[in-house]
Parts: C-alpha cells; sequence; structure tokens
C-alpha cells in the first residue's frame, strides 16, 4: 500500500492525503461492490415474497451509495426503478 508515497509527494499534508484516499478508495470499492453483488442475488430471485423483501434493503444501499457520492443520484434512481419493475413482473 505504501509504495506510491515515496515516488510522489514530499509535503506532509499530501502524503496524508495519499493515504486518505487510498482507504477511501478500498472501502468505496467494498460499499460498490456488496451492492452490486446485493442487485444480482435480487435479479436472479425467483420467489416473489423473497424479492419483495429484499427490495427496501437493496434500495437502501443504492441510496446510500448515492449520498456518499460513490455513484451518482440518477443512476441510483435508474437501477432502483429497474429492480422495482422486475420484482413487480415477478408472479
Amino acid at each position: 500500500m505504501h509504495s506510491h508515497l515515496n515516488d510522489m509527494a514530499n509535503h506532509k499534508s499530501a502524503l496524508k492525503r495519499i493515504r486518505q484516499n487510498e482507504a477511501r478508495k478500498l472501502r468505496n470499492r467494498y460499499y460498490h461492490k456488496t451492492a452490486r453483488t446485493a442487485m444480482k442475488v435480487l435479479r436472479n430471485e425467483e420467489d416473489k415474497t423473497a424479492a419483495a423483501e429484499q427490495l427496501p434493503k437493496v434500495i437502501s444501499l443504492l441510496d446510500k451509495l448515492a449520498k456518499k457520492n460513490i455513484i451518482h443520484k440518477n443512476k441510483a434512481a435508474n437501477l432502483k426503478s429497474k429492480l422495482t419493475k422486475h420484482v413487480n413482473k415477478l408472479a
């Protein structure tokens, strides 16, 4: 993780910024991946009641991502709309 600290900045603040960015990148990547997996699980769900149960949780995850600017709010809205339509289509 610290390999790229040496060949870049010399300022204390810049080094800290690099460390923070790295930590945030990993955290954001984890959140994003978790949400994507949850969406995949929801899309593959055949049972309507189970899907309807999962939907609010997935929507909540997407809203959190949008709030933290990990994904754009319009993209979040788009995904929520698609997933809701998918769940409603299940018989």
